[in-house]
């Protein structure tokens, strides 16, 4: 299960509660490598269709080769999955979404969503659209710069971050993952003994902000539920605490249950569109733990449509 050959996280307790052996059409908005797709149709029985979307030029062409595995029961549409309700074929038996960067975006020393291998600071899912992250970078406006650091990457230190950002524009140092994680690097250290590079929260932070990722999710989440036939399964796996909050809160909201802890209303105003799927959020076991790290933040929610 290592990055190298892009098993999904969490794989079988997801192909658990979409639970393909039941048929139907199903929806994939997350495509990437194709995991959990062709598994789904492999389990799947005769007569099952699989839509997939993915937003990246390169999942497109990963795709071909599922169409001519799988011929006419897969389809695949190359654009985010906040459009969902553009595929055709709706109610869908189960939807999936596996929220992030995938590890074919992060294996691609080109893309520039890692500062392990130097590259243009680009960090977009669709490199056709929107800016570059180095642009962003030297562009965005100050409370778009600290929403990044500060609140989509969680930085603790993310004054001295903007302030040394800001001091950079001009040089040529935020254009290249290299350099821009040297600057981090050089502005807040590194803890001892730490083995997490300093610049990993603030590249996470820039990225989510140049996808418009927790956007794209908030947008999504109403369409996917009311795109499920009655009986569908829609799980969602984030990697991000702020991703979690939404999905749980949108689920919660669908069970009928207190959306956050300031949610006090009683039972009988509450409305129960879904049943919960996942009491607590799914986590990886210590088996793919010790195989793959990428699974350490990984969690999986899910609800079936009543």
């Amino acid at each position: 299960m290592s990055s190298s050959v892009h098993i999904p996280v969490l794989f079988e307790e997801t192909l658990a509660v979409l639970a393909p052996e039941r048929g139907g059409h199903f929806l994939d908005c997350t495509f990437g490598g194709g995991g959990h797709s062709r598994e789904i149709l492999n389990r799947a029985p005769a007569g099952t269709q699989l839509s997939a979307l993915d937003r990246d030029p390169e999942a497109a062409v990963r795709a071909e080769a599922f169409k001519r595995d799988f011929g006419d029961a897969f389809h695949f549409y190359n654009f985010k999955f906040s459009r969902l309700d553009e595929v055709p074929g709706a109610p869908f038996a189960g939807i999936l979404m596996d929220i992030g960067v995938s590890s074919f975006q992060l294996d691609d020393e080109n893309r520039g969503f890692s500062f392990r291998k130097n590259a243009p600071t680009d960090m977009r899912m669709d490199p056709r659209n929107g800016i570059s992250a180095a642009d962003f970078l030297e562009s965005a406006e100050h409370s778009l710069l600290v929403e990044a650091v500060r609140d989509f990457g969680e930085e603790p230190r993310w004054r001295q971050v903007v302030d040394a950002i800001v001091g950079a524009r001009g040089s040529g140092i935020l254009g290249s993952t290299a350099t821009f994680a040297a600057l981090i690097e050089k502005t807040i250290g590194r803890k001892p003994g730490s083995k997490i590079h300093p610049a990993t929260k603030t590249f996470q932070g820039v990225r989510i902000a140049v996808n418009n990722e927790l956007g794209e999710l908030s947008a999504a989440l109403p369409k996917a539920f009311d795109a499920l036939d009655r009986g569908g399964v829609l799980a969602l796996i984030t990697f991000h605490s702020l991703e979690d909050r939404i999905v749980k809160q949108f689920f919660n909201k669908k069970c009928g249950r207190p959306i956050n802890r300031f949610d006090s209303r009683p039972q009988d105003e509450r409305e129960v569109f879904a049943e919960m799927l996942t009491r607590k959020g799914v986590t990886a076991g210590a088996a793919e733990l010790a195989v793959n790290p990428r699974s350490r933040s990984a969690k999986l929610r899910a609800i079936r449509k009543l």
